[in-house]
């Protein structure tokens, strides 16, 4: 085996993961947009499926374009590093809305 084909052992780096994750990505986007434009869902019901649409939509993005998988043992390891950055941040940034939001409530009350 050749060190180019070593190197991209188990790896698919072809254009078709690309063009899965550009069409899922269309279809997830055109639901939710459809679904305002035409009112066909109540507004909870569509704010609901606008919600699942998106998270759906950040996990083809996380597989078909950040190639992150749970399937191999280097894809386990950059899956949970991006897990643990996005808690992070998650953390980070709502911990910070609390604290303004109760300084602002401390100082106005």
């Amino acid at each position: 085996m050749s060190q180019h084909e070593q190197a991209n052992h188990g790896h698919d780096h072809g254009v078709k993961p690309y063009v899965i994750g550009f069409i899922l990505a269309v279809i997830l986007t055109v639901i939710p947009f459809w679904l305002v434009m035409d009112g066909v869902l109540s507004k909870g019901a569509t704010l609901w499926t606008i919600v699942i649409m998106a998270v759906v939509q950040i996990a083809v993005h996380l597989k078909y374009f950040l190639h992150l998988s749970f399937t191999t043992e280097d894809g386990r390891l950059n899956s949970f590093t991006f897990l643990f950055s996005a808690l992070i941040i998650v953390l980070v940034v709502g911990l910070s809305v609390w604290i303004i939001y109760a300084s602002n409530a401390m100082m106005m009350g």
